[in-house]
């Protein structure tokens, strides 16, 4: 059967996304616009960009077609969460510098030392694979898809736990306990073992997992058991893709960050005697 595709505009999806773009765009057009000789590079336009596609990357997850085709087709499902927990949040946190945060700065340090242990990358490590885990059991899953309140609530915890997972790596703002040397290595090797084992398990499953979609009228003549390893695939793929250009992404910002602290180093030294 073909599928049935239609918007789902939410209006507190919609009036969210507006709110918090336009709340964005204002404070990065006032420090474009500041007159400081740095404006250009503490606002530039490849931030602007980032935050609208983290915005876009948000509401193709929740009001586009892909929103109803998720409770139709488990794989389409899986790309709806990879964009809540990893692409929307990575995308919104390059939006940010120091100065575009600068409003935020002091009650983000705040709340850090308030959590105490709590802040610990560990910690979000731990969050983000367990709320992944969770919502995976095929009782928790299910009732999820047939109930939209408990839907929205998985939702909101994907993109919870994916800013707090992905804040640690790509935060502007230093933080207490920073990941530093093989510390980033570490942090997402130690993610993809569990979410990887979660996808494989799920694409290696010999029969099919979750009653939902087994009991759905099939889409375009894919089984549920094709489905379901599709969406395992998928899951398990996109750990390494991401963890990936991360890395090569963290790898390339410490050599950058290792040049200019040379060039200030080498600024303020006394010249020789």
């Amino acid at each position: 059967m073909s599928p049935d595709l239609y918007w789902s505009l939410s209006p507190g999806v919609l009036i969210g996304a507006a709110l918090v773009t336009g709340a964005y765009v204002r404070r990065w057009w006032r420090v474009r616009r500041s007159g400081s000789p740095r404006a250009a590079s503490d606002a530039p336009v490849w931030r602007l960009a980032c935050f609208i596609g983290a915005v876009l990357a948000t509401l193709l997850a929740l009001v586009s077609p892909l929103d109803a085709l998720a409770d139709q087709l488990f794989f389409t499902h899986m790309i709806q969460h990879i964009l809540l927990l990893d692409v929307a949040p990575i995308l919104a946190i390059l939006g940010f510098t120091r100065v575009i945060l600068r409003p935020l700065t002091r009650a983000v340090s705040a709340l850090e030392r308030r959590a105490g242990p709590l802040a610990h990358p560990a910690v979000a490590v731990f969050l983000y694979v367990s709320v992944i885990w969770a919502w995976h059991i095929p009782a928790a899953y299910d009732l999820a898809v047939r109930h939209q309140g408990i839907h929205v609530v998985e939702h909101l915890s994907f993109l919870a736990v994916g800013f707090l997972y992905w804040w640690h790596l790509l935060s502007p703002i230093r933080a207490r306990m920073r990941l530093d040397g093989m510390g980033p290595v570490v942090y997402m090797a130690t993610t993809k073992l569990f979410v990887g084992a979660l996808g494989m398990g799920i694409a290696f499953a010999p029969t099919a997992l979750y009653p939902y979609y087994a009991d759905h009228a099939r889409v375009w003549g894919i089984s549920a058991i094709s489905d379901q390893g599709i969406a395992g695939l998928t899951m398990a793929l996109e750990q390494s893709v991401i963890m990936g250009i991360a890395l090569a992404a963290l790898f390339i910002r410490a050599l950058g960050e290792s040049e200019r602290a040379e060039q200030r180093r080498e600024r303020f030294e006394l010249p020789a005697a």
